[in-house]
């Protein structure tokens, strides 16, 4: 009981919960971000107002989501000086550096055009408000790009050295922590996830309001570039956790063994499918696998050796010292197949719905619907799907949006939990990094009260996401359609700020 409760326990509790519940945002705000920026310029390269409706009701929504991120986001930069001041300490001289950037170079980056973007939709003239919200999908990309830089330093720490002194890690060479492999390969893969995660949600959208046939112009557009968007980053997003899976094997054979509960090493190894085994005594009795498989995502090699739990244990003994230095299995196994499950299950939904919706040009004529029509799923040839299907089919995408936001949070808890007993892999343990004078009682206080808060944001981000999908759309005025030439504009919407919005 006492380990269950103890400060280090209820820190790493209080940490994971409110990190993933920040990270429910992030890739919706990287994502929808580009996605709207991208419909503003086809209604500037067009002048179609399908394009500028669809524009607004997802830039609507991109606010909110933004909105909200950044609040539960300022809650992570405390928790580095409340529960973690020994982390903080010992790693500050770098961990800060890419952090400092991601809030004096992004952050304030993206802050500025989005407030330009909100405030100037009928001031400025077409082509510089779409440039701010380029600037404003820009700077989301560097954002994450910055954090990703510091917590693959943790995964992998480069470009520093050991001040014997004064007890921590000082930087020695800012660019070998922002360009190593580890953190190309992190953002490529989180930035991938993050668009399928864009995608899906648009297409989930897009379904509901078809299935009760709204606003079909603007959802029939939608649905088509979150399809797109769904197929093309559910692809980037395998290649990508296949590469940062190579990567991983070399730096961080523990964790990757561990994801696939691989006991003993084996030549080839093979790739489990579903496992049940002992970690006590550390070995599976259930194994359901596929010969040499994990040999090859490990080293491109059917036939290659790949290490096992036992056998890195063991050499991280004699190389660190007497301990235990697995993570916990059954959650970094069970976390790494609801992440892939989740991520194939939305591009699986993507590349079905991108065939069912076919362009006109593939469809025999009888089959085509005008722009104001839903589409029909057709199958093959002459074949439509029936009512029930039909049905299924449209429910079922408006599930998917769910499914990437549970694959990202799979994703994190196994990145994190797999680097366990780690906080800076091979360099810091997590016991070495709580505050030591955070009592239980104090943690645990502050764990209820950000998990409260957190549950109040949920309900206010719920029923503000809720109220304004629901509603679609909205209407375009002559302000919309014809905006001004020149900066300054009209200022009849001087008390209305928030002009946009309405």
């Amino acid at each position: 009981m006492e380990l269950a409760l103890a400060p280090e326990t209820l820190a790493r509790w209080q940490f994971g919960i409110t990190t993933v519940y920040h990270f429910l945002f992030v890739p919706l705000t990287i994502s929808l971000a580009a996605l709207t920026a991208g419909l503003q310029t086809a209604w500037v390269r067009t002048e179609k107002e399908v394009y500028l409706r669809a524009t607004k009701f997802w830039g609507k929504l991109f606010l909110i989501n933004i909105a909200m991120g950044v609040v539960t986001g300022i809650v992570q930069e405390f928790q580095f000086g409340m529960n973690w001041s020994e982390y903080s300490r010992f790693v500050g001289d770098i961990f800060g550096a890419p952090l400092a950037f991601e809030a004096l170079i992004a952050f304030f980056f993206e802050s500025t055009f989005i407030g330009l973007w909100i405030f100037g939709w009928d001031k400025l003239p077409k082509k510089i408000h779409l440039a701010c919200i380029w600037m404003v999908s820009i700077g989301t990309i560097l954002s994450a790009y910055f954090i990703l830089a510091a917590n693959s330093w943790m995964q992998h720490p480069v470009g520093f050295r050991i001040n014997k002194e004064r007890g921590r890690a000082e930087l020695t060479d800012f660019w070998a922590v922002l360009t190593q492999n580890t953190a190309l390969a992190q953002a490529f893969h989180t930035l991938s996830a993050a668009f399928l995660t864009g995608g899906a949600f648009m297409v989930g959208l897009a379904a509901y309001h078809l299935t009760r046939r709204r606003h079909i112009k603007v959802m029939r557009t939608s649905l088509r570039l979150g399809l797109i968007t769904v197929v093309i980053a559910g692809l980037l997003t395998a290649i990508s956790g296949d590469t940062l899976g190579k990567v991983m094997f070399k730096q961080q054979p523990m964790k990757m063994a561990a994801a696939e509960a691989l006991w003993d090493g084996q030549k080839p190894a093979p790739f489990s499918v579903f496992a049940y085994g002992d970690v006590d005594k550390g070995h599976n009795t259930v194994a359901i696998e596929v010969p040499g498989l994990l040999s090859f995502l490990a080293n491109d090699d059917f036939s290659s050796y790949v290490p096992g739990i036992n056998d890195v244990n063991k050499a991280e003994q004699q190389k660190f010292g007497p301990g235990d230095y697995r993570p916990n299995i059954p959650v970094a196994y069970w976390g790494f197949r609801w992440m892939i499950g989740f991520g194939m299950a939305s591009f699986t939904l993507g590349a079905l719905g991108l065939w069912l919706t076919r362009k006109k040009f593939l469809l025999p004529r009888h089959l085509r619907t005008g722009d104001d029509e839903v589409p029909l799923l057709v199958l093959f040839g002459k074949r439509t799907l029936g009512p029930k299907l039909t049905s299924w089919f449209w429910r079922v995408a408006t599930w998917t949006m769910a499914f990437p936001l549970i694959a990202n949070s799979w994703g994190w808890i196994f990145t994190e939990m797999g680097r366990q007993p780690w906080v800076v892999y091979g360099l810091f343990q997590t016991r070495q990094a709580v505050s030591p004078g955070v009592s239980q009682t104090e943690v645990a206080i502050s764990m209820a009260v950000f998990t409260a808060l957190y549950a109040i944001l949920a309900v206010i981000e719920v029923r503000l996401l809720v109220k304004y999908a629901k509603a679609g759309p909205p209407e375009l005025t002559e302000a919309d359609l014809n905006p001004p030439t020149k900066i300054g504009g009209d200022h009849q919407d001087a008390d209305r700020p928030m002009a946009f919005s309405y």
